[in-house]
């Protein structure tokens, strides 16, 4: 195909990937407070932004940060982590402030370990307290895993996300998954594939690594769990650049989530979430730069580069 052909196609791809990228989403801490306004200058108003509850953070930073984050423009999604939660009234507390700053989003996750007095073991058992509905949440993401979680078997994650599902509507609450990044986007087709058969309809916003050295990002992996993509390239990083399906690269994972939402019909992909891993204004003038059309696909159009 001459490059007369190509220029139309390549330039409908370039659109498709702008308009993808600034419909997504990425994260901060509260360690992360002093280049929150930096952040905002760099991405666009509205811009969806997580606030994580990292082990070191307790809940108020948590809703200090996602106030900061309204109050400069963006829209925070602050995580709740329901086995770190041991006062359900402060959890209340904490959601009533956020609903009353226009907050009304929040990404539940289990958490890894149940702190002592914790009375939920798992999101499950958080959601079906009614707690987000009583206190103004409106909008839930709750955690996917398209390569499988380390820790739990994969009917008991499969049957969590239909018992989530069935609270959300019955609740009338608007869930979707919120997934773990990973080095294959094969694994996300797969995981569409078991939702579709369990009847999951719920949106997914696909995970994304953000700009990251890749020495820094198998770290993350490893400590993430993400699964089979990293296993497959255990002990022998060369390997990545065998595997045409294994990618590394911030441009060629949201090109692989972007063509697995295109092949499918009846994806329920709705858009990426970029993981910073500490890298937040990186991330950030990453995604601008995306949005902006400020880079050039290459011959194959697997990946891209920022222009300088």
């Amino acid at each position: 195909m001459n490059a007369v052909i190509d220029a139309p196609l390549a330039a409908n791809l370039r659109q498709e990937l702008r308009d993808f990228v600034a419909a997504g989403s990425t994260e901060v801490t509260a360690h992360d407070q002093k280049s929150l306004e930096e952040m905002a200058r760099l991405l666009p108003v509205g811009y969806r932004v997580y606030v994580a509850h990292t082990p070191k953070e307790s809940l108020d930073d948590v809703v200090r940060v996602a106030l900061r984050v309204k109050s400069l423009g963006l829209t925070p999604s602050p995580h709740i982590v329901a086995r770190r939660v041991v006062d359900v009234e402060a959890l209340r507390r904490s959601l009533i402030t956020l609903t009353r700053a226009g907050i009304e989003q929040i990404l539940l996750v289990a958490g890894d370990r149940a702190e002592p007095g914790c009375p939920f073991s798992s999101t499950v058992d958080l959601l079906e307290t009614g707690i987000l509905g009583q206190t103004g949440i409106t909008r839930v993401g709750v955690a996917g895993h398209p390569e499988g979680h380390p820790a739990v078997p994969d009917d008991v994650i499969w049957k969590a996300i239909e018992r989530k599902q069935a609270i959300a509507r019955a609740t009338g609450l608007r869930m979707h998954i919120a997934t773990q990044f990973g080095f294959d986007a094969r694994s996300l087709t797969h995981f569409e594939t078991g939702l579709m058969a369990r009847g999951i309809t719920l949106p997914i916003h696909a995970g994304v690594a953000g700009p990251t050295p890749f020495t820094k990002l198998l770290k993350y992996a490893a400590f993430c769990g993400v699964g089979a993509s990293l296993k497959a390239a255990a002990g022998n990083t060369n390997l990545f650049s065998k595997l045409p399906h294994l990618v590394t690269r911030s441009d060629e994972m949201v090109i692989g989530v972007y063509r697995a939402k295109q092949a499918n019909p009846d994806s329920r992909i709705f858009a990426p979430h970029f993981f910073a891993f500490g890298g937040v204004l990186e991330t950030a003038r990453w995604l601008r730069a995306v949005i902006e059309g400020h880079f050039e696909l290459d011959s194959a159009e697997r990946g891209f580069s920022i222009k300088t």
